[in-house]
């Protein structure tokens, strides 16, 4: 913390003569990248700490300009729920630490393991699992891990297909946009109601993922 205000200090009295513009834009980066930094830990009141010394900082920096006088109405505004609101006349305003949500970081279940066969899990974690297929990875996280057809999770013992929104046979494009992750079954009573077999004999070609696939 101590760091973080050394910086912004240097910052704030380089710019002493500087436009509000220029001090706001050189600072905002800076605020948002150490405050997103420590959002995953119990950082609030740090935050309003550091953003009450800025503030005292913005102060000395707008009485030096004033000649003793803080011009409020000049470098202040109302804005939204923020009576103090450091910022232009054209709405750049500067970023508070406190306005940074804290997302706390999740542990890992004791027992899991990136090898346990648990896809879902880890395609739900990261986003992607050492073994899952890239696709089938972003389509559990876009889906949230749950069938479009019947509603229900997956889970680590089912087989999933991924299935055409529009059947590739009725112009539907090979894109995410027309992709969905579905149970096998649901996949299997979706083929047979969304006209595609009338169009081809032959049996779309689909991906097919079980607990254990690779």
């Amino acid at each position: 913390m101590k760091n973080h205000l050394v910086k912004i200090t240097e910052i704030i009295d380089t710019h002493k003569t500087a436009p509000q513009a220029a001090l706001i834009s050189k600072l905002n980066p800076i605020i948002r990248g150490w405050s997103n930094y420590y959002s995953t830990v119990v950082s609030k009141e740090t935050f309003s700490k550091v953003d009450h010394l800025t503030y005292d900082k913005l102060r000395a920096w707008a009485r030096k300009r004033g000649k003793g006088d803080i011009n409020k109405d000049k470098y202040w505004r109302t804005v939204g729920d923020r009576n103090w609101c450091f910022s232009t006349e054209d709405g750049l305003k500067l970023l508070t630490h406190d306005s940074t949500p804290i997302v706390r970081h999740t542990k890992v279940k004791g027992e899991a393991s990136p090898f346990d066969g648990n896809w879902i899990y880890w395609s739900k974690r990261r986003g992607e699992y050492p073994e899952t297929p890239k696709r089938v990875a972003t389509l559990i996280k876009k889906q949230k891990s749950i069938c479009p057809h019947c509603g229900l999770y997956f889970t680590s013992t089912d087989i999933v297909e991924v299935d055409h929104i529009i059947p590739t046979t009725l112009g539907g494009k090979d894109t995410y946009e027309n992709w969905q992750l579905l149970h096998k079954h649901c996949h299997d009573i979706k083929t047979a109601n969304d006209g595609s077999l009338t169009k081809s004999k032959q049996l779309p070609i689909v991906e097919n993922y079980d607990n254990n696939p690779f």
